[in-house]
């Protein structure tokens, strides 16, 4: 059973700084046959993609919001993606959820169950 656990939110300033992993375990091929993704959802909007990386970690997507502050990596002998953001700002704010699969760069085949980051003074 395919299993992604986020960690890493929390309470930011303006400004600030956040670094968020997501360790999968479960899957039924090598962890570098996944694309993943990671995704946020405010309160009252729908859910978008953030970042993406492929399978090797060589391709990265940014949506435009968020590209040159936030860098999506990952370790695949860890089995680990991590999400570093940095300057965020209150429309940053929300949860912020990991996902593994097939397509790039919005992967979306097994899902986590998110973790919540604020953005507030």
């Amino acid at each position: 059973q395919v299993q992604l656990v986020e960690s890493g939110g929390g309470l930011v300033q303006p400004g600030g700084s956040l670094i968020l992993s997501c360790v999968a375990s479960g899957f039924s091929f090598s962890f570098g046959n996944y694309a993943m993704s990671w995704y946020r959802q405010a309160l009252g909007k729908e859910r978008e993609l953030v970042a993406g990386i492929s399978g090797t970690g060589l391709v990265r997507r940014y949506a435009a919001s968020v590209e040159g502050r936030f860098t999506i990596s990952r370790d695949n002998g860890g089995n680990t993606v991590v999400l570093r953001m940095n300057s965020l700002q209150p429309d940053d704010t929300g949860v912020y959820t990991c996902a593994a699969g097939q397509t790039f760069p919005n992967a979306r085949d097994y899902w986590g169950q998110g973790t919540q980051v604020t953005v507030s003074s």
